[in-house]
């Protein structure tokens, strides 16, 4: 099943519907890259943890006709809820943390503005930031694409954490962790800055909402290995990489 190639479609209502059609980008990059054709196997992800194969029947210039031949779970979508809230960063080094995170099992990103952040976002850039979560999402095998969503405050992006069982805020100016990440279980929410880091304010506000702070070592990271690293911890201690 590992060998067939991977696309995202619109929800599927399996067994009644036994017919998908693929089109838009999917097709694009299933016709133009994968070299899909008539009699290709391949395998369909609706974002529910199922899985479909289908045989592909027709080709036509704008979409393709594949006939589901069966489903069954996806075995690689974590076991517990991770959420990733990361200060917009300069350049691509958002979409690295988007496709590290992916791989990495997070289920959502959030990515904010704050006092310090000197990166910007506009709907392409989320869009684009959906479509590396695909794309990582099909090429670590998983089920599901994590969802990607943007907070134009840094407020609003701590807030959306409010359920979670453990939330921790790497800090780089905290003289110690307030929290044991090799203690935690359950899910989690996680707070990286941007290049620029986070205001005494900002790390006080998240305090406030019940936000560890947490250290990531006597040495300055840049944000983007930050956010992979802390991420990485959280995942193994978790179980999710064993």
């Amino acid at each position: 099943m590992s060998g067939r190639k991977r696309f995202f479609i619109e929800k599927l209502d399996y067994p009644r519907q036994t017919e998908a059609i693929l089109s838009g980008e999917e097709f694009v990059h299933a016709k133009t890259v994968q070299r899909v054709e008539e009699g290709s196997e391949i395998c369909l992800l609706d974002g529910s943890g199922r899985e479909y194969t289908a045989l592909v029947v027709k080709v036509d210039k704008r979409s393709l006709t594949a006939h589901i031949t069966g489903a069954y779970d996806g075995e690689k979508e974590p076991k517990t809820h991770v959420y990733l809230l990361c200060g917009a960063l300069k350049g691509d080094k958002t979409e690295l943390v988007v496709q590290k995170a992916t791989e990495l099992g997070v289920s959502k990103v959030g990515v904010f503005n704050s006092d310090y952040c000197s990166a910007f976002m506009n709907h392409n850039k989320l869009e684009r930031l959906c479509k590396v979560a695909r794309e990582a999402a099909k090429q670590c095998m998983r089920s599901r694409a994590p969802e990607v969503v943007y907070f134009d405050d840094f407020e609003s992006a701590v807030k959306s954490a409010k359920q979670y069982d453990n939330k921790l805020f790497a800090c780089e100016f905290a003289d110690k962790s307030d929290a044991d990440i090799s203690q935690i279980s359950g899910s989690t929410a996680l707070v990286v800055g941007s290049e620029g880091g986070f205001s005494e304010s900002e790390f006080a506000f998240a305090k406030s909402e019940g936000f560890a702070g947490v250290t990531l070592g006597k040495r300055i990271l840049r944000a983007e290995t930050a956010a992979i690293s802390l991420l990485s911890l959280a995942a193994y201690f978790l179980g999710e990489l064993t």
